[in-house]
């Protein structure tokens, strides 16, 4: 009796430990490839003092409306990191110039790389917490809130209060991503689409899965 209940705790061991390495596993590659099809822009305040909050925000709507100027017609994560490495002294400099408009020196340090993010909402599509590629834009001390975005797809205007994304944003999303990616991301009604999602943030937010490059 001892000897069956030992083996019914080694098979049951064994098979939560297979189980997990699966789980995580695969939580692994979606994020990896969740990750690979996007790229976000990330801009932090000097501090979280109204004046440096306020002064994100118009710095970061100069930036995208530059943005969106020269990367409006990207078909690839790849073609709008190309762009963006090519013009990034310009987004430092309208970046500098925004700042000195308003009355401010602070500094700016702009990078293109590879940089954690939580989980976020852009209207009706959820992207999970990961490492994710990304321009970051720094104004002076960068001790202050971020304000996060998605450049490719273009998912920078989306109007959170109405929870839309426009259907030109989903399908460029859609055809970057694989079936399964594209349904963790934009929907949360199917209870196995949830389920996943949540693994996704579980296992992120715990550290047990590393996307970064």
């Amino acid at each position: 009796m001892k000897k069956n209940l030992k083996m019914v705790i080694i098979l049951t061991f064994l098979l939560f430990f297979y189980t997990s390495i699966c789980a995580i596993s695969y939580a692994q590659n979606i994020s990896t490839d969740i990750a690979n099809s996007v790229f976000r822009l990330h801009v932090i305040a000097n501090s979280d003092k109204e004046e440096d909050q306020n002064l994100k925000y118009t710095v970061r709507d100069h930036l995208l409306n530059y943005m969106n100027s020269i990367c409006g017609n990207c078909k690839s994560k790849e073609e709008a990191i190309s762009i963006v490495q090519k013009n990034k002294n310009a987004f430092e400099q309208i970046a500098v110039s925004t700042i000195k408009e308003q009355g401010y020196n602070y500094s700016v340090k702009i990078n293109i790389g590879n940089f954690e993010f939580p989980t976020k909402n852009y209207g009706d599509i959820s992207l999970p917490a990961g490492y994710y590629d990304a321009l970051r834009v720094e104004i002076g001390e960068a001790k202050g809130q971020n304000w996060w975005c998605v450049m490719f797809p273009p998912l920078c205007f989306v109007d959170i209060s109405s929870g839309v994304v426009p259907e030109e944003s989903k399908e460029l999303m859609e055809k970057n991503m694989s079936e399964e990616e594209f349904a963790l991301v934009s929907s949360q009604s199917d209870n196995e689409i949830q389920f996943k999602f949540k693994l996704l943030e579980f296992f992120a937010n715990n550290g047990l899965i590393t996307a970064k490059k």
